[in-house]
């Protein structure tokens, strides 16, 4: 079994933000929607999805998710002691790599950054209840304009959320910005599958189990169908690659985990 969010590739155009003053589609799915009226949308689906969305990925994929995330902080690597490193994970409202990271780096300073309320308030229940909500900050923003000082963190997490923002260039361009120099840029985001028998079975899981199980399990079968067409439209790893060495990244590489489901992509603040 495989995740909700999984990609066989793009044939689309990386998104760009438009010039000052100007307006232009984008896409919500495999809808063409303004790009003023993105935002809005994704913030329906994910207070929707909010209060089931760990379990839907457990029951999507087996349990895979939890592998890929133990695996981004194993690259990431995060200083067991030394007070004072700290990191921002961005879209990470329900906590998932906020509390690997707490519980792999105990001296280190987390804070949680994600555009929707409802996403938040389950990490912060789920934080009271492993114990760790005096050790991570919660902050509702947006990963395009974070409003966070320049050079304020030591890495930048994003798992399965850069998809989502309507700029991807605008939101590498900030974590660049409040990243110190030397600081490390992480990306966990799924991508197209390599084996040519995996894909067809995976096209087939993707567009009919997973938006059936989103609709008996959590009673929306829509929000789990933009999950689906999200990622079918998100950069390949390779054009993603580029757009976080346009950003003004070095040493950027890329990790492809389960066969290329998903793709783990690393960068270095100069």
């Amino acid at each position: 079994m495989v995740p909700a969010m999984i990609d066989n590739g793009s044939d689309s155009a990386p998104e760009t933000a438009p010039e000052s003053g100007m307006s232009r589609d984008t896409h919500f799915g495999f809808q063409t929607v303004p790009d003023s009226e993105k935002q809005g949308r994704v913030d329906a689906v994910f207070d929707r999805v909010a209060r089931r969305y760990d379990l839907m990925n457990d029951l999507m994929s087996g349990g895979l998710h939890r592998i890929w995330k133990d695996a981004m902080i194993a690259w990431l690597s995060p200083p067991r002691t030394g007070a004072g490193w700290s990191v921002l994970d961005v879209a990470g409202g329900t906590g998932d790599i906020a509390f690997r990271i707490a519980e792999a780096a105990p001296a280190s300073e987390v804070t949680v950054l994600d555009i929707n309320p409802n996403m938040l308030d389950v990490g912060q229940a789920r934080a009271r209840k492993r114990g760790l909500a005096d050790r991570l900050t919660f902050v509702e923003g947006n990963a395009e304009d974070t409003g966070l000082p320049d050079g304020a963190f030591d890495a930048y997490t994003i798992a399965f959320g850069i998809r989502n923002v309507t700029h991807i260039d605008a939101a590498l361009e900030e974590a660049y910005r409040v990243l110190k120099p030397g600081g490390r840029f992480m990306c966990l985001e799924f991508s197209q599958v390599e084996m040519p028998l995996l894909d067809r079975i995976y096209d087939l899981y993707s567009f009919n189990a997973i938006p059936a199980m989103g609709r008996i399990v959590a009673g929306d079968a829509e929000s789990y169908r933009y999950l689906v067409e999200s990622i079918r439209r998100f950069p390949d790893r390779e054009t993603f690659a580029d757009m976080i060495r346009d950003a003004g990244f070095s040493r950027v590489q890329w990790r492809a985990l389960s066969g290329g489901i998903a793709v783990l992509h690393s960068g270095w603040r100069t």
